[in-house]
């Protein structure tokens, strides 16, 4: 195994270390684990009445140490930890196929709300349930990163008037579009079975995206756009000024 790599950053609420063996989902934000505020966030939409987390055997420990001690509280819905059993980059499942194996292991038989734990969002996302639960079809929450350039390193999709995904690329090399489809996704309990054909396939499983991509050309795919500010956590910067925002945040709580 390579050596651990550590970054020490900075930040209003004290100095953050990150290292390759913790977990992103797990590091402080404003003087919390970042998953938990993307919890306070989800769990905003109604009717959300079980939480999977899906980690490799790697960060599993952890991340049940963590539920251990947020999920005491009777306005809580259950939370499962659940460990894909691999161990490295050479044999993990990727986001897709994480999402398949806890759809297939749990029994899940219902909607799904599926957002990526180091995605951070400023307001809540009871609308994005509100809307989800109006379409009764896939929906995406999207946001416009304003630049041609910026939106290299995500995706960029167009849609019609309705909302209505009519085009959609991961890593556009020349894009036409500043508007990008995020780690945030409904799944009405009808389209689960199209997770497990994306899968079987053999489709790429690592990148969410690319399930929203495959799936619109076969069956209508709605957005929602994300109000407020997106921070999508994949570098030193990002992390820093998010920590910044919601420590002052919470200090204003």
């Amino acid at each position: 195994m390579a050596e651990a790599q550590f970054l020490r950053v900075e930040s209003s609420s004290g100095v953050l270390t990150i290292t390759l063996d913790r977990p992103k989902a797990l590091l402080p934000v404003g003087a919390r684990p970042m998953i938990e505020h993307v919890l306070d966030r989800v769990l905003a939409i109604r009717d959300v009445d079980q939480v999977y987390v899906a980690t490799n055997s790697k960060f599993a420990g952890q991340f049940r140490e963590w539920a251990a001690r947020y999920e005491h509280g009777p306005d809580r819905p259950p939370l499962t930890i659940v460990d894909d059993g691999t161990t490295d980059d050479e044999t993990k499942l990727g986001a897709i196929g994480d999402l398949d194996l806890v759809i297939g292991q749990e029994r899940i038989d219902d909607d799904l709300v599926v957002v990526a734990g180091d995605n951070l969002f400023s307001e809540s996302l009871a609308d994005f349930g509100r809307v989800a639960k109006e379409r009764n079809a896939p929906v995406l929450a999207v946001y416009d990163v304003g630049s041609l350039d910026e939106i290299r390193k995500y995706n960029a999709i167009v849609v019609d008037e309705d909302g209505r995904i009519r085009y959609f690329e991961e890593k556009p090399s020349e894009p036409t579009s500043t508007l990008t489809g995020i780690a945030l996704y409904f799944y009405p309990r009808s389209m689960l079975p199209l997770v497990r054909s994306y899968v079987a396939e053999g489709n790429n499983a690592d990148q969410p995206g690319r399930l929203v991509e495959w799936l619109y050309t076969r069956t209508p795919v709605y957005t929602w756009t994300v109000p407020g500010r997106w921070y999508d956590i994949g570098s030193e910067e990002t992390l820093r000024e998010a920590d910044r925002v919601f420590t002052a945040d919470s200090a204003q709580s």
